[in-house]
């Protein structure tokens, strides 16, 4: 414990924002790995979108305010976290550095934030959330063949290992056009070239770590193929059965159906798909463009958060996705209207730079970085955060969804 408390300090000190720990990642990463983790889709637009609109809102600090007290936790569907952050779903983040599910996991354990799983992680729904606890929550990719039978068991398996949230995901009706991954031949299966080889060999670390933990797979679909199946008859499944591109507002009402606990659909950009998820029972929304990765003409997803908190009032809970890379920029997220915030990259580069003690290292960081905005803004607690004065200049208004378009 002393030892590992030790190194921590020392990366705060040498990567003491989560993005020196880019550079530090393509060092460590076969070339094709970081490109697949920085990546999005197309030009790269809406990646780029992303960041530029969170750094472009300007905050109106308040001063001569009491500042001796600062708390950083908020409750999330039913449970008190030590801050409104969770990590986002990752799919195959085993690709991106062996065993991530469980370093997550871990992490999100011991720091008291809560982990989002993807169906499509390299660990086991079982396995994570034996780890993480009550803080698990899980992501649903939607399987449509046999009316959704791998979809309902997901469900099932989600259930009773204790998720005490199921997001279901809407943005993803086809696949994205990944224009890093289509250069690099990433692609499921995987087919290595000699490039390819080459650029791994090129990255001892991650070789290393990957020749301890084995190859990555989809692992939570192994019950869906005969036993002892491999790495190649999990990706055969997974191309044959097309993740998420099912995915409807009917489906959403039978997985509610079958979900008793907390549910929320990610994905939403419209105030009327916010809406309409609200009229279907659900507790809350995941507002996010998947970071980036899927649709390049879609807006920064901190420009529609405003207009879409307008809309749905306190009714219900919205978490904000795609884009967060510091505290400040969680502070920014629930000014605009946010319940908490969810991140990705961030937590997978700091396992690509560091290692197992990477996710401790941004949980750390962001943690820290939230604290401090509170206190230098003068909003103190969560709920302060909501109501700062903030300058947001390409923020979507309600005349900007008044377009005539599919209801």
């Amino acid at each position: 414990m002393q030892a590992r408390d030790a190194r921590l300090a020392k990366s705060r000190l040498r990567y003491p924002v989560t993005g020196d720990l880019e550079e530090a990642a393509r060092r460590r990463l076969p070339y094709y790995v970081f490109d697949y983790l920085q990546g999005g889709t197309s030009e790269e637009l809406s990646r780029r979108r992303n960041l530029d609109a969170l750094r472009g809102i300007e905050i109106v600090p308040r001063y001569g305010v009491d500042v001796s007290s600062v708390g950083t936790s908020a409750t999330l569907f039913g449970k008190t976290f030590k801050a409104p952050l969770a990590i986002a779903p990752i799919g195959m983040d085993g690709a991106i550095w062996p065993n991530a599910s469980r370093h997550l996991a871990t992490a999100a354990r011991d720091t008291g934030l809560g982990y989002m799983m993807s169906s499509m992680s390299a660990g086991t729904i079982e396995d994570a959330a034996a780890i993480a606890q009550d803080n698990f929550w899980f992501q649903l990719y939607t399987f449509s063949e046999n009316d959704h039978a791998v979809s309902f068991d997901l469900i099932r398996r989600a259930r009773e290992a204790g998720a005490t949230m199921l997001t279901v995901t809407l943005d993803i009706p086809g696949a994205g056009r990944r224009v890093r991954d289509m250069r690099n031949g990433l692609g499921v299966p995987l087919r290595i070239s000699p490039k390819m080889a080459l650029g791994t060999l090129l990255r001892p670390a991650w070789l290393a770590a990957l020749a301890r933990n084995g190859m990555p797979r989809f692992a939570n679909f192994a019950a869906y193929c005969r036993e002892g199946a491999g790495k190649p008859e999990l990706d055969a499944f997974v191309s044959k059965g097309r993740p998420g591109g099912g995915a409807t507002w009917d489906m959403v009402a039978r997985f509610r159906d079958a979900w008793p606990g907390a549910m929320t659909v990610k994905g939403i950009l419209h105030p009327a798909d916010a809406e309409k998820a609200l009229s279907l029972g659900l507790d809350g929304l995941i507002v996010s463009n998947h970071g980036g990765r899927q649709f390049d003409p879609a807006p920064a997803t901190i420009d529609v958060l405003p207009a879409i908190r307008a809309v749905v009032g306190e009714k219900s809970t919205i978490l904000f996705d795609s884009g967060v890379m510091s505290g400040l920029d969680m502070v920014k997220a629930l000014a605009c209207g946010a319940d908490g915030v969810m991140v990705g990259r961030a937590f997978m580069l700091g396992l690509a730079a560091l290692g197992a003690d990477g996710a401790r290292h941004v949980c750390a960081a962001l943690m820290e970085e939230f604290r401090i905005a509170l206190v230098q803004t003068g909003a103190c607690t969560v709920s302060g955060a909501r109501e700062l004065t903030i300058r947001h200049r390409s923020a979507w208004t309600p005349d900007d969804f008044a377009a005539v378009g599919p209801e």
